[in-house]
């Protein structure tokens, strides 16, 4: 019986084939638009934390006191504060912009 074994093991029978005949084979297409993919999120991935270092550059450098005028007044605040509330600021209005735009531009239900 172990002859049956490795007679059959030496057929040639490609190990590539799935197992299950329902399973579906990836095309080329669909292989090309998913590692296209998966290389734009790495390029998303890189451009954010470049964006981080930027940012963290920015708040290190800019750490001295400053005079900031309000509209009812004027205090002095450390500029690196300045700089991280504009950016978190310019952060959740860019989300609000785009909650917005999709809001409403998304495809109408008919009734």
């Amino acid at each position: 019986m172990e002859g049956d074994m490795s007679d059959r093991s030496s057929e040639g029978v490609s190990r590539n084939v799935p197992a299950d005949s329902a399973t579906p084979v990836e095309t080329s297409g669909e292989r090309f638009r998913r590692k296209a993919h998966r290389s734009g999120l790495y390029l998303y991935a890189f451009f954010t934390v470049a964006l981080l270092v930027c940012l963290v550059a920015l708040a290190v450098a800019n750490t001295h006191q400053v005079e900031f005028s309000w509209v009812v007044g004027s205090s002095t605040v450390s500029l690196v504060w300045i700089v991280l509330f504009t950016a978190i600021l310019g952060w959740l209005l860019g989300i609000v912009t785009s909650v917005v735009f999709r809001w409403r531009t998304r495809a109408r239900g008919h009734h």
